[in-house]
């Protein structure tokens, strides 16, 4: 698969999906009702316009259904913008395993799509600042490689994928280790290599992490004019370092947390809020 999906993920998450819909027996509407040799055009397509995200994961439902035993006619690029009625993926095949497949398939595809939309949506509100949409951990469990990977086709960026591939020193940290200076030392001491995130609740505490050398700072809940105040004093004391801004952000007030000039915005609505895009499956 292309485009940066983990194949057994992929796999993974599909065979989990298919056992929830197929753990009491078979589809026993569609064996009840339709013949075993039908054959039928399926058009995966969209009520409303948006970005497609998961092309590859429904047809890795396809695959997993019916084997060999359909054909791609067309599909669009996941990262594509479609608007109603312009097919996402067409098949052709089994009448019994598109009917069977259809609810997962389009689950996955809906709700991923939903998440680029989403992003895009985002991406597009604080285009021309130079400020970056970034997701966060808030994921649905067991979805995240895949809810990330919707993230990259709508236009963001991806924060750390989980807890042993970056530091982020949040407020319980703080505590535990006495105090920011106190912690960023330790993180570096103990997770050498990795980058490294603080996060403060005020301009003191920034003004120590940016003492400390942070490579990141996550400005918790500050409000947008804080937010300039806070990229002032880093660019006199350590213009290298990054600001993220999190908490409170809204896409109504997204361009103004972009034009105070942080690195980036930390959005973690992108995966946990973002409704489906609405696909329909028809027979032809």
């Amino acid at each position: 698969m292309s485009g940066g999906l983990d194949e057994a993920d992929v796999r993974r998450v599909v065979t989990t999906a298919l056992e929830e819909d197929l753990r009491y027996g078979p589809d026993a509407t569609t064996e009840a009702t339709v013949p075993r040799d039908a054959v039928a055009t399926a058009e995966l397509t969209p009520r409303v316009r948006g970005v497609v995200a998961g092309v590859p994961v429904a047809r890795a439902v396809f695959d997993a259904v019916l084997g060999d035993d359909y054909a791609v006619l067309a599909e669009r690029a996941d990262g594509s913008t479609l608007g109603p009625g312009e097919p996402v993926l067409v098949v052709r095949g089994s009448v019994r395993g598109l009917l069977t497949a259809e609810r997962t398939a389009l689950n996955l595809l809906c709700h991923l799509s939903g998440v680029a939309t989403a992003t895009a949506a985002w991406v597009a509100e604080v285009a021309g600042t130079g400020c970056a949409i970034r997701d966060s951990r808030k994921t649905l469990p067991g979805l995240r490689l895949l809810q990330k990977y919707a993230v990259r086709q709508g236009g963001g960026a991806n924060h750390r994928l989980g807890l042993g591939d970056a530091v982020l020193i949040k407020d319980n940290h703080v505590v535990a280790a006495g105090s920011v200076t106190e912690a960023l030392r330790l993180a570096r001491e103990r997770a050498a290599g990795l980058p490294c995130e603080v996060e403060v609740d005020d301009l003191d505490q920034l003004a120590e992490a940016l003492a400390a050398g942070a490579d990141e700072v996550l400005l918790d809940n500050f409000p947008p004019e804080d937010c300039a105040r806070a990229v002032r004093l880093r660019d006199a004391a350590s213009p290298k370092t990054r600001l993220e801004a999190s908490g409170g952000l809204r896409l109504a007030n997204a361009r103004a947390y972009a034009e105070s000039g942080v690195d980036y915005l930390a959005v973690g609505a992108l995966t946990h809020s973002a409704p489906a895009l609405d696909i329909g499956l028809d027979l032809r």
